[in-house]
């Protein structure tokens, strides 16, 4: 199961949000490309990078940031944030960005989704943001009356690279992922799933490693790491170990 560091960009800077609120933020650095390093030099294999401000302003807004990340990791990078078109899309995977997220527009414009995996294969992943189980959008500002295992399933058989799958009520929040709606999302549909939203230790990572047999990939850690709750390193480990007792 991969654990993807997450760096999130809002006025150029790193920082993270509580349940996606705009206002209530932490700065962790103003440097996003150093704290992509930091991640990568501790093992990191892919970097989730969401560019906040363009979440909100429907636009992308921190491309001299998002670029200077790129030029300085190796690692793959998986972005979301104010994708609306295919010039945009384009545009990012130019750049080198690995996967390009989409998220409101696999609501309001799925066509936009088939689209681009006709263009581009294997690099289109669509975030699925859930607030009480319904799908949440325009930067979480408007709640759905959606259910998210009903948009997931219209992708079925696409060719979606993944799924995120993020609960809005513990992002940020350290108090768990919500592993029954990610295993009930994960079986529902055969595209892999990333789980994402309130990792607070590595405990919480071990609970999600059984689900990886229901198609569930990898798994989205951001305000754990920064404030220390959860080592990167230590956890990667538990790869290693679960290979190890599978063997």
């Amino acid at each position: 199961m991969l654990i993807i560091p997450a760096v999130d960009i809002k006025g150029g800077r790193c920082v993270r949000l509580l349940q996606g609120r705009e206002e209530d933020e932490t700065v962790f650095s103003n440097d996003p490309s150093r704290m992509a390093l930091k991640w990568e030099e501790e093992g990191a294999e892919l970097l989730h990078v969401i560019d906040l401000d363009g979440a909100f302003r429907k636009t992308p807004r921190n491309v001299e940031a998002i670029q200077k990340i790129v030029d300085r990791v190796k690692a793959p990078v998986q972005l979301g944030g104010g994708i609306r078109d295919i010039d945009t899309i384009k545009m990012y995977l130019d750049m080198g960005i690995s996967r390009v997220i989409l998220g409101t527009e696999a609501l309001r414009n799925p066509d936009l989704v088939y689209e681009s995996l006709r263009l581009f294969p294997g690099q289109i992943i669509v975030g699925i943001d859930a607030r009480d189980g319904f799908v949440a959008i325009e930067g979480w500002t408007e709640t759905t009356k959606i259910r998210s295992v009903d948009l997931a399933r219209r992708f079925e058989g696409c060719g979606l690279a993944a799924i995120i799958f993020t609960d809005i009520h513990r992002d940020g929040m350290q108090t768990g992922t919500n592993i029954k709606e990610t295993e009930r999302l994960a079986e529902a549909v055969s595209i892999p799933i990333i789980a994402s939203g309130g990792v607070s230790n590595i405990d919480d990572i071990k609970q999600l490693l059984p689900l990886k047999s229901s198609g569930v990939i990898g798994v989205i850690v951001g305000r754990a790491l920064y404030s220390g709750t959860l080592n990167l390193k230590e956890s990667l480990k538990l790869k290693t170990t679960s290979r190890i007792s599978s063997v």
